[in-house]
């Protein structure tokens, strides 16, 4: 069978994506856990060059992989590497790599080459509708897109439901784009104060995105509006106790974020520079 791949690569630090007819060609284990190796070091380098120039800590920042277009393969391969967190903005995507993942983890042999790796953190990074709450929810170790009150009291219910809290990071439209998800800037700290009451929801932080431009003052002002408004809505105390974490960064704009205080980057491409994806989603395989 014959299928669109897609090469990650770099230009100018931005990416570019190429399609590659052949889906036969395949990589050696070996070849593709090193080169998975190579970018994951240098993203956590520029991690901590980020850091060192807000003085920050490293720890502090939790690289969270988005496996989009990757195969169970890539994502198994970089499990055994050490990264743990995994992000998918479909739910029906995020639900099948994980238990695609959870099966190979129990049939394949564990990595030879040290110790068993830790257990994979779903993040659901994308738009959530309701009706996709339940199938979620036993997958998934954190929400950083809740955008809605009705969306909130649904996870909360469900959550009840399984015995559970969700951790879950409050979505902010932080650029005002109409194209964007989130709750507007204005309406965030009375948003947060309605959430005080669902009582198996656990809010850690803000999350958003910065408007996808070539300005970097444009997209400084937008991660610096959200740490302002996560400073507000401390201050104010309307937050409960787990209210420490910023979601926002990915791989053309996480250095920029950091130096505002994100906690959580999503990131992707960057971490599959020349490495061959599937472009069919996981669950169409």
């Amino acid at each position: 069978m014959r299928s669109a791949l897609l090469t990650y690569t770099s230009r100018d630090s931005r990416r570019s994506i190429t399609a590659v007819a052949d889906s036969r060609r395949m990589w050696k284990p070996s070849s593709m856990k090193r080169k998975l190796s190579e970018n994951l070091k240098r993203t956590q380098d520029r991690i901590a060059s980020a850091c060192a120039r807000a003085n920050r800590d490293p720890g502090e920042v939790r690289l969270v992989a988005v496996t989009k277009y990757a195969g169970i393969e890539i994502i198994r391969a970089l499990l055994d590497i050490g990264v743990r967190d995994f992000g998918e903005s479909r739910v029906q995507e995020l639900t099948h790599r994980a238990a695609m993942l959870q099966e190979s983890l129990v049939r394949r042999p564990l990595a030879a080459d040290g110790p068993p790796p830790a257990p994979p953190r779903w993040h659901m990074i994308g738009h959530l509708q309701r009706n996709k709450v339940r199938p979620l929810l036993p997958w998934v170790e954190m929400i950083h897109s809740l955008d809605s009150l009705r969306l909130a009291e649904d996870l909360d219910a469900e959550s009840a439901r399984l015995g559970r809290t969700i951790p879950v990071f409050l979505e902010i439209n932080a650029s005002g784009e109409t194209s964007k998800e989130g709750v507007a800037v204005a309406a965030a700290t009375h948003f947060v104060e309605q959430l005080n009451s669902l009582k198996h929801l656990e809010l850690r932080g803000l999350m958003a995105m910065a408007p996808l431009s070539d300005d970097e003052a444009v997209i400084r002002n937008a991660f610096g509006r959200m740490r302002e408004l996560f400073d507000e809505i401390v201050c104010e105390r309307v937050c409960g106790p787990k209210f420490h974490d910023l979601s926002m960064g990915m791989s053309n704009d996480f250095e920029h974020a950091i130096e505002f205080g994100a906690t959580y980057v999503r990131i992707g491409s960057a971490l599959f520079e020349g490495i061959e994806l599937t472009s069919q989603p996981a669950s169409s395989e």
